[in-house]
């Protein structure tokens, strides 16, 4: 019996010899994997974009769309025209503005009067196209220079600023699009939400628009951080600040959404009060954590490394001994998200106000559709390469005249320069402005800053760079029997 048992565990180890020599073979001889390629997004043209500039009564109006040597010629055209009901209700085509040719750059003063205007493009004049309005007020409580990119509707946006207790705040809204739009307030205060998303919505109806005054919203912010939401349809978003006679006005620009880190660029080297906004609009407070980037470095300012912001609220820092009279950027990071805006007050004894916000790095290039540098005034890009070295081209697009050869500019990393603008030689009026980073550039981030100088106060204004609506990223795409199977 024993040694059928030794016998019995004998054939069994045999047994496991030669089922592991087999696998040893099998494995040493398949064949080596075929890699598989995943699949990445393809970059296509835009082939429509639809964006409003929010007042442009008694401002001037400017259009532009790069020509672009990559992209073959095509038709296409861009439409201005009064905001209506896509039906066509409110508005006769008749009195519409249509421009059809790409590298053009199409400027109009608006009379006084009137509601948004809707800038339809498609085709060729679509990739890459940009709208501004800037208006310029020499007395009263307008006084001083303002200017916004005119918006792509969406279903958020989100604003930094002052509040409705130490400025006349205002928001715009307008619908272009063939649905309602129902939209949705939250501020965030220095004290915490001001407003619950619930019940304190409206409705804009399809071709209409709305002007609200923030103050019936929410009369005791000093500070704010303003989110405007869609629970269906989209809107056009803009905030106008008054500060009141001899204080200033603005646009608040459409600042980056909620991120753990935020980069505010655009900040001229220009004297006077530099403001930060930061909120948190989160569950949890956080220390903020500030590094300035300059032209000869980047680094934590002294005694103003961070800023506390408790959850749910907006918190504000002076900065004016730090970056004041510098072109820079900041960085700000943070362990929870967070948004960020900043106040930049011109010098004199009446002053004018501008604002900057977080902004994403320009990937896919930027177009600042208004430059000017007529009589005192004057037009400066502000360009930061925060993280790594960064290379860009500078072209400028003069409304009259031919365009000159883009400029190179070196952005060593950390580092920002501010460079002048001025229209080439024998052109006339305004100019755009068309910044393209270079192949293996660094992240860039930026901002066009307008001033003019006046004997009672200097007039200024600021547009952080967006990112040009040139292409899109369109996922990846394959044939699966699931798209006809149900």
């Amino acid at each position: 019996m024993r040694r059928l048992i030794e016998n019995r565990f004998g054939l069994l180890a045999l047994v496991l010899v030669a089922l592991g020599a087999l696998y040893g073979v099998a494995f040493v001889s398949r064949p080596a994997p075929v890699a598989q390629a995943r699949p990445q997004a393809v970059r296509a043209p835009v082939e429509s974009v639809t964006a409003v500039c929010p007042a442009p009564s008694g401002s001037r109006v400017s259009v532009v769309t790069p020509a672009d040597p990559e992209r073959p010629e095509a038709p296409g055209s861009a439409t201005l025209s009064a905001i209506k009901a896509p039906a066509g209700k409110g508005g006769g085509k008749k009195d519409d503005d249509v421009i059809d040719r790409p590298g053009l750059l199409w400027q109009r003063e608006i009379a006084a009067g009137g509601g948004p205007l809707v800038v339809d493009a498609t085709g060729s004049m679509a990739a890459g196209l940009e709208s501004a309005q800037t208006a310029r007020e020499t007395s009263g409580t307008q006084r001083g220079l303002a200017g916004v990119r005119c918006v792509e509707p969406g279903a958020e946006s989100w604003f930094v600023g002052p509040g409705p207790a130490a400025a006349e705040m205002t928001l715009y809204l307008a619908n272009p699009d063939a649905a309602p739009a129902n939209v949705s307030f939250m501020v965030y205060s220095g004290e915490g939400p001001v407003l619950s998303e619930r019940g304190n919505g409206v409705v804009v109806k399809p071709g209409q628009h709305r002007v609200i005054r923030l103050r019936d919203l929410a009369p005791s912010p000093l500070i704010m951080a303003l989110q405007v939401s869609t629970r269906s349809g989209r809107v056009a978003a803009a905030v106008k600040a008054v500060l009141g006679e001899g204080r200033g006005v603005d646009w608040l620009p459409v600042a980056a959404a909620p991120a753990t880190r935020v980069v505010v660029p655009g900040i001229p080297g220009t004297a006077g009060q530099r403001e930060l906004y930061v909120a948190a609009p989160g569950d949890q407070d956080t220390s903020v954590r500030i590094k300035a980037v300059l032209k000869d470095g980047s680094y934590a300012l002294k005694n103003k490394e961070t800023i506390e912001v408790p959850a749910g609220s907006a918190s504000s820092l002076d900065l004016s001994t730090g970056i004041g009279g510098q072109p820079a950027a900041l960085v700000l990071e943070s362990d929870v998200p967070i948004v960020a805006g900043l106040k930049i007050s011109g010098t004199g004894v009446r002053q004018d106000v501008a604002f900057t916000a977080g902004a994403p790095s320009i990937d896919l290039g930027s177009v600042v559709a208004d430059g000017r540098a007529e009589g005192k005034q004057t037009s400066r890009l502000v360009l930061s390469a925060p993280f790594a070295a960064a290379t860009v081209e500078v072209q400028l697009v003069p409304a009259k005249g031919a365009a000159p050869d883009p400029a190179e500019v070196k952005l060593p990393a950390g580092r920002t320069k501010e460079l002048k603008l001025a229209p080439p030689k024998g052109s006339k009026g305004g100019f755009s402005v068309v910044v393209r980073p270079k192949p293996g550039s660094g992240p860039v981030y930026g901002g066009r800053v307008l001033d003019e100088g006046a004997s009672d106060g200097q007039l200024v204004t600021a547009q952080p760079l967006a990112m040009a609506r040139t292409w899109a990223l369109v996922p990846p795409t394959g044939d699966s029997p699931g798209a006809v199977l149900p």
